[in-house]
């Protein structure tokens, strides 16, 4: 099974969808800012590949925090923060086969995609 999250008009994710559906790819799509986001699928993901890859330093939403957020940020509050603003994490989040990739790149989704030899 292979989930994309992330929010519906990011382009990086139009991007990764347009990518999954010209290679028939069959996904669900998870919107973290209207569907919402679980503690425990966050977790699962800052275990996988670390808050520091999942938190976006680059968007608004980070320039817009208090200083002090930003200074004293460890994984326990970057996980607290990305609950409540969804829009924190790196997007497109990928999970297929139980593992988790960030962010879009094609010829990364080729290698997740490509059959085993």
């Amino acid at each position: 099974m292979t989930t994309i999250y992330g929010i519906k008009n990011c382009d990086t994710v139009r991007k990764a969808r347009k990518w999954l559906e010209a290679h028939a790819v069959d996904y669900t799509f998870h919107d973290v800012r209207s569907d919402g986001l679980d503690k425990k699928d966050l977790s699962a993901w800052v275990k996988s590949v670390g808050w520091e890859t999942l938190l976006n330093r680059r968007g608004t939403t980070w320039r817009q925090l208090p200083d002090e957020d930003k200074e004293t940020i460890n994984e326990a509050n970057a996980i607290q923060l990305m609950l409540a603003q969804p829009t924190l994490i790196k997007r497109p989040v990928l999970a297929h086969n139980k593992s988790i990739h960030v962010g879009f790149k094609p010829a990364d989704y080729e290698a997740v995609f490509s059959p085993n030899p």
